[in-house]
Parts: C-alpha cells; structure tokens; sequence
C-alpha cells in the first residue's frame, strides 16, 4: 500500500489515507503514555458571551485521573494542559481538555491498537514517520529526508498553536500483550475555520467543515487495519469536537487502496482535480465527503460501526 499522506505547505499537497473503528476503554499493560477517557462524551460547545480567558504557560503531560463533570461543568483549569501560547475562552478549555483526555482503542486481528493526541514529547518521532513517508510519496531519495524532518516539525509546531480547533492523532499498536507499544501512524484533523490551513490542497474543501488529513501508517505496519481505525478516531473526536456533520477529506486518483478504503468507510467523491494541476506537477486527488451521524455517545458511535471492524 502506497504511502498515506499530505502535508500542507509549500510541496505538493499529497492525501492520506485510512479507516474505521470502535470505542472500548482501554486496558493498560503498563504503559507510560495512557490518558484515561473522560467518563462522559463533551457534546457540542455553543458560543457563550462570557470570556473566562486564561493563558496556558504548563508544558504538557498525560493525566493520571479523568476530570470528573464538577472539575469542566465550572471554570475549567488544566493541570497539565497542553500548550498553546494563546489566551483561550472558558469554551476553549472544555475543548481542550477534552482532547487531552480523548482514547479510542480497538483490537485487531493481527494485534490492539489505541489512538489519543500527539503530547510535546512525541513530536519528534511523529515528524519522522511523516517526512519518511512524505518522501516516499514523492518518491524523493532517503537524503531529503532531514530536510523534509525541519519542514514538518515546523508546520506541527504551528498547527500545535491553533489548538483546540486542530488536533494530531497518534496511533500506538502492539502485536501481542507481552510486547510494548510503538508508534503505528498519525492523522491531523481541524475542526473548523480557526484550525483550517491557510493553503489548503485542491480540490479546496469548505474553510468551516471538519477536515482530515497528513494520515500515514508506519511501512512495517501497513495493511492491518491501523489505518482504517484512525480515520474512525478521527471521525470519533470530530463527532465531539464540531457542530458540523460533514468531514473532508483528499485522496489521490493514483491510489486506489484509499479510495476504496474511503467508500467503505461512507465518503464519496465531491470533486476532482482538473487535469491541468499536472502542470504543476502535482498529483490529480479527489475531494471526498462524509456525513457524520448525530450521536449522543462515543459508545454510540463505535457500535454503529462494528460492520466494519
């Protein structure tokens, strides 16, 4: 399977691609990086005319106990949020705690798997799996690799500043329970107008609609359903995180496991790059659409997909 992903700066703008899911709690084998999962769903953030604005100055770190519904119902304070560098509303903070304490785990045939947000910490292995799969999307030699590294650690540093209206996720998998975790892929996702890319790749989806995108799978790990669990994660936080019911996502024309992938899991194709983006020496890529269901639980959303699993 070919690689899956798209980085949105200045290089051609090359699609993700991935998969589908159910929500368990997740039991632990001594793992250093489980942030448990909050006891209630975050449903919608309504816009409020009062601004609580704090600034976050903590770096971040896991949670060791979930915020019980007294701790966010109020004036919401993270002990160890992540960091921003930008004042945030009262609505603002809900968000992100919230994905600070968003998991999704899923068995596999092959193995388990759990997806929550990429920490502080784990910035540096998540830009190396990207730039190695960027450069094998563009078929570039293993030598551009550093140089890609230093772009994209670059453009995940910013987007880590427009949190809580974009997240990066990042899936650990683990073949069986006496082996640890690694690192198995990662996907971003914006939420809305404020988490969307200022360059976004053609065709141009809706700035205020839910995107996904820069998924890949490490290359080890490919063709074990990691993929397709962390497009269902992705599709899990938007349910939580947005008002919005339709997500975007892009796939290239040339990459038919996607795309198949993509119907499967409910997108479909809303339009197509011209034939003319080859002067440019891009890619053709669909533009897919999907329209979220309205649930009142994660758990309502895992056991609609259980088909698919």
């Amino acid at each position: 399977m070919a690689a899956t992903v798209s980085l949105c700066f200045s290089f051609e703008p090359q699609p993700h691609h991935h998969h589908l899911c159910s929500t368990t709690p997740f039991k632990p084998h001594q793992t250093p990086f489980l942030t448990p999962k909050p006891s209630h769903p975050l449903p919608f953030f309504p816009k409020s005319n009062r601004y609580n604005l704090s600034l976050l100055f903590s770096n971040s770190h896991s949670h060791s106990h979930s915020p019980s519904p007294s701790s966010t119902s109020s004036s919401p304070t993270l002990q160890d949020p992540f960091r921003t560098g930008r004042f945030l509303t009262n609505d603002d903070l809900h968000k992100l705690q919230y994905l600070e304490d968003f998991t999704y785990y899923q068995d596999l045939k092959s193995g388990s798997m759990w997806v929550r947000v990429m920490k502080s910490h784990e910035l540096d292995m998540v830009v190396a799996l990207l730039s190695e799969s960027f450069a094998e999307s563009m078929l570039l030699p293993s030598a551009y690799v550093t140089v890609l590294g230093f772009l994209v650690k670059q453009y995940l540093i910013e987007r880590r500043t427009l949190m809580p209206y974009t997240a990066t996720l990042i899936g650990f998998y683990r073949e069986d329970e006496d082996e640890n975790l690694q690192l198995g892929g990662t996907v971003e996702v914006s939420f809305d107008r404020r988490g969307a890319n200022a360059s976004p790749p053609t065709p141009t989806p809706p700035m205020d609609s839910p995107y996904i995108c820069n998924m890949t799978v490490k290359k080890p790990l490919r063709r074990r359903g990691i993929g397709w669990h962390l497009l269902k994660a992705s599709e899990e936080l938007i349910s939580q995180m947005s008002a919005s019911r339709e997500v975007y996502l892009h796939c290239r024309m040339i990459d038919t496991a996607p795309l198949n992938m993509y119907a499967k899991a409910g997108y479909s194709i809303v339009k197509t790059d011209s034939i003319l983006i080859l002067l440019m020496l891009q890619r053709r890529k669909h533009l897919m659409c999907k329209e979220l269901q309205v649930f009142d639980s994660p758990s309502d959303f895992s056991n609609s997909n259980e088909e698919f699993s």
